[in-house]
C-alpha cells in the first residue's frame, strides 16, 4: 500500500467521526508491520475525558486483534494546518513503535511525513 492509499483509508474513516463539539473530524489509517491496516475517527463525548482520538482509536482496535508493531500512521483532518497527533496520542503509538512513519494531512490532499521520535523525542520507558 503506498501512502495516497493509506491517507485515503484515512479520509474515509474521518466521515464516521463523532464530533458534535468540536466538529472538527480526523481520520486515521494505521498500517502493520505484516501490511494489515486498521483505521479509526475521532469520537467526542460530553464528559471531555472520555474522547478518543482518531489514532488512539485505529491502534485500539489493532491491539485488540493482536497486532503490537505498526510501520506507519496516515492522519487526515480537512483543515488548513497539518493534522498532527496530540501528545497522549503521541505517547500511546510511541508504546508499540516509537519509530514508525507518521504522514499527517490538511486540506488539499498535502501530506508530510515524520517519525514519531521526531514528534515525541523522549517517551516513558519502562
Amino acid at each position: 500500500m503506498n501512502d495516497r492509499e493509506l491517507m485515503s483509508l484515512a479520509r474515509e474513516a474521518s466521515l464516521n467521526a463523532y464530533v458534535p463539539y468540536s466538529h472538527f473530524s480526523v481520520g486515521a489509517a494505521l498500517e502493520c508491520i505484516d501490511g494489515s491496516v486498521f483505521t479509526g475517527c475521532n469520537v467526542e463525548n460530553a464528559a471531555l475525558g472520555s474522547t478518543i482520538c482518531a489514532e488512539r482509536t485505529a491502534c485500539v482496535k489493532a491491539v485488540s486483534e493482536g497486532k503490537r508493531s505498526f510501520r506507519r500512521i496516515a492522519i487526515y483532518a480537512d483543515s488548513e494546518n497539518w493534522c498532527t497527533p496530540c501528545g497522549a496520542c503521541r505517547q500511546f503509538l510511541a508504546e508499540f513503535s516509537p519509530e514508525m512513519e507518521v504522514l499527517c494531512a490538511k486540506a488539499g490532499s498535502r501530506y508530510v511525513s515524520y517519525k514519531l521520535s521526531e514528534l515525541l523525542p523522549h517517551t516513558f520507558n519502562y
